[in-house]
């Protein structure tokens, strides 16, 4: 991330505040449009018991994705830091897995997904507990978005064949 106003405009934090919390930032705006992009991948590969549900569910949870992605991109901008969401960006700088191409069936979809939801949200939290110290706004927009994956997860976790049990 790049600074992109002039320091007139920006909240009063010393520079090694608002870059720390623009890189925690960025991490997670990476980890957002990465899990956006995994939902509709398997959206639109997903096949099998309960097909219909869980392709409405993954365009909602993508939406929040995308929705999330914005609220933590625009927070970024407020403290001075251009956030970068293109395609190179996000790929050389996400740690979620890929899954593989091609068809899935709808439980197996589900044990891809959830691992990966819960790493994101441990990611999260750590970023979170960081920003404690430094940036207290850019912490709430983190918990807003660390509340949302988590309600996700256990709404997801709930939908598995074995009751979320791993």
């Amino acid at each position: 991330m790049t600074s992109i106003v002039e320091d007139a405009h920006l909240p009063a934090l010393d520079q090694d505040r608002r870059s720390e919390a623009g890189r925690d930032l960025q991490a997670t705006l990476v980890e957002l449009i990465d899990l956006s992009l995994l939902g509709k991948q398997l959206h639109w590969n997903i096949s099998g018991r309960a097909f219909k549900p869980l392709h409405e569910h993954l365009d909602q949870l993508v939406d929040s994705w995308q929705n999330l992605a914005d609220t933590v991109a625009e927070r970024a901008v407020a403290l001075g830091v251009g956030p970068d969401g293109q395609s190179g960006t996000v790929s050389a700088g996400s740690d979620i897995a890929p899954i593989a191409a091609g068809a899935l069936d709808t439980d197996h979809a589900l044990h891809e997904l959830v691992p990966r939801l819960a790493d994101v949200a441990e990611r999260i939290r750590r970023r979170t507990d960081r920003l404690a110290d430094s940036d207290l706004v850019s912490q709430d927009v983190l918990v807003e978005v660390l509340r949302e994956l988590e309600k996700q997860l256990w709404m997801l976790r709930s939908s598995l064949p074995d009751g979320g049990g791993d």
